[in-house]
Order: structure tokens, then sequence, then C-alpha cells
């Protein structure tokens, strides 16, 4: 992948999600302004108060970035950084990233520091490379797509840190009592590289993010560089087996399980015998979707500012 750099006097336009994480918008404003009025940087900060406004605060940035020659910047965590993305496809601007969420998978996996000012100065100081997405349907994911438990999961997960506030420990307990809940299992047509097959599972997981698939213990973490996905379904199962699916994926050794079913791709079609619409997740955020789905890797979708060097 060929690195360029990033125009020197482009203006910033900054879309920041006051919600992301736990850090102080007000703070993280004044960080930002520091660092790019000492460097002489002009900058616009459009400031999302609730996640209603966020698509068209994106849209409003990508325009006004296309109108002046600018860059692009998401403020806060996986799902932000996604809605962003999704306005900025096709564009071919510059991407910038601060990362203000719990996980970052995206900014950790090219390297883009959490700590704001260091985020802000790598924006002036970094490159910029191409990296790949994920798209189901019209929906882009930068970190990974899912139906079926892992959904389930994230929406008790959010109902959770509504009520104990956001971290990593709340997570991980609102990820465990979902696992102990019976969850209805969905028999699916699959279709990729030129083969289809019917299997019932529980949830299809799409992977996109290196640094969570090696997490996981997954090998399929290595050919997301070759321009394809990973995809991880689960044989039926009881509770005590998906207890120890869990214990296996937190010590790194998910993917040789029995009951993991991991393969990878380009291109992906799925389709519900029972089901017209499907709750899908895309980088933490759930939605309903027309079938059949349609997965596929989109490589070099963003042009994204990482820290300078071979790799982030």
């Amino acid at each position: 992948m060929h690195a360029i750099q990033p125009h020197d006097t482009a203006p910033f336009f900054i879309v920041l999600n006051a919600a992301s994480g736990s850090s102080d918008a007000a703070q993280t404003c004044a960080t930002i302004a520091s660092v790019l009025a000492a460097a002489g940087r002009t900058h616009h900060i459009l400031m999302v108060e609730s996640g209603q406004t966020l698509p068209e605060l994106a849209r409003d940035a990508v325009a006004r970035a296309q109108a002046e020659q600018g860059i692009v910047v998401a403020a806060g965590g996986d799902g932000t950084i996604n809605t962003v993305a999704q306005a900025m496809l096709g564009s071919r601007l510059t991407f910038g990233v601060l990362p203000q969420g719990t996980f970052n998978y995206f900014s950790r996996e090219h390297g883009i520091p959490a700590d704001t000012e260091a985020a802000v100065r790598l924006l002036l100081d970094g490159e910029v490379r191409p990296v790949q997405a994920g798209r189901v349907n019209d929906r882009v994911f930068l970190v990974n797509a899912s139906l079926g438990l892992y959904p389930a999961l994230l929406e008790n997960r959010e109902e959770w840190k509504r009520q104990l506030g956001r971290s990593r420990l709340v997570a991980f307990w609102a990820g465990l009592l979902t696992l102990l809940r019976e969850h209805r299992r969905l028999t699916l047509d699959i279709e990729h590289g030129g083969e289809q097959r019917s299997i019932r599972t529980v949830t299809l997981f799409v992977g996109n993010n290196r640094l969570q698939l090696e997490q996981l213990g997954l090998p399929e973490a290595s050919d997301l560089a070759r321009g394809r996905l990973a995809g991880i379904t689960l044989r039926p199962t009881g509770k005590l087996a998906m207890l120890w699916l869990l214990v296996r994926g937190a010590l790194g050794r998910l993917g040789d399980a029995d009951r993991v079913v991991n393969f990878s791709f380009r291109t992906l079609n799925l389709s519900s015998r029972r089901r017209r619409h499907i709750k899908v997740a895309t980088d933490g955020e759930v939605a309903w979707m027309n079938a059949p789905l349609h997965f596929e890797a989109l490589p070099d979708a963003l042009n994204l500012i990482v820290p300078r060097g071979p790799a982030a």
C-alpha cells in the first residue's frame, strides 16, 4: 500500500461525539483547539449531542471538506467512526480518527494513540494509507458485522452501560448474562466461493479487524491483508458449552474450538428461510436489514492518517 502525506494546509472538519466513552467533551475540544492553533491549522468542530444527529453531521462534514479540499476527522468510539466512514465512502477524502471510545479496535489496529493530544498531533505529522472496510448491503463496517446472538449481546450491553456506566467490566458481565439466556437458532443459506450450504447457528460474526481476531485466536486474521473478511459461526450448543467458548475466546483460543466454524471470504450472500428482516450489528450499532444479506470486502476503501513507518 502506497503512503502519501496529507496536505499541510488542509482544514480539518472534526465530527466529535460528546457521548462517546467517558472523556469530557469540553476538555477534548480544548485539547484539539490548542494543538491545531499552535500549528496554525484551520479546524471546525461539529459537535454531536445525540446519536440521531450524527449521520447528518457526518454528511455535512464530508460536503464541507469536499468544497474546501479538507480532511474529515471522526472523534468518538467505533460506532462514531463507522458513521463518519459511511459518509466518506467514495469521496476519496483523507480520513482522520481521534479515538474516544471504550474498546477503540479500529484506531488501535492502525496505531492511532488513545491519548487525544497525541492523536491530534498524528493528524499533523502522520501519513495517509488506504485501509479496508467491509460492507453488508448498504452499511459499512470497519471492525465487525454480525447477526443472531451478537446483536442481542450488544443491545444488552448498552442497557447495562446506561445504568452502570461505560467500562470493559460492565461489557463483560453484560456479555456473560446474555450467553446464559436461551437464544433462537437461525437457519441460514450461505453462498461464497462458488459453494452453497445451509447451516443452523445462533450467530454469524464477520470480522474486519486483525487485532480483534488475533485476540480471539482466529487464524483468519492474516487473511484480512489479502482483501478478505473473516466469517465465524457457532454450531448449536448448550449454556455450559457456550460459557466454555467464552473462556476460550478470552484466552485467545477460540479458533480451534470444535463448536466454532471459521472461514474467510471476499463476498458472501446470506438468506434466512423464515425471516425477511434480520437484525444486524455493524461496529456496535444495531439495525434491521432486509434479506438477503450481501457481505463484501472493500480493499483500500478509506485514506486513513496513520503513524509514519512501514506498518501502523
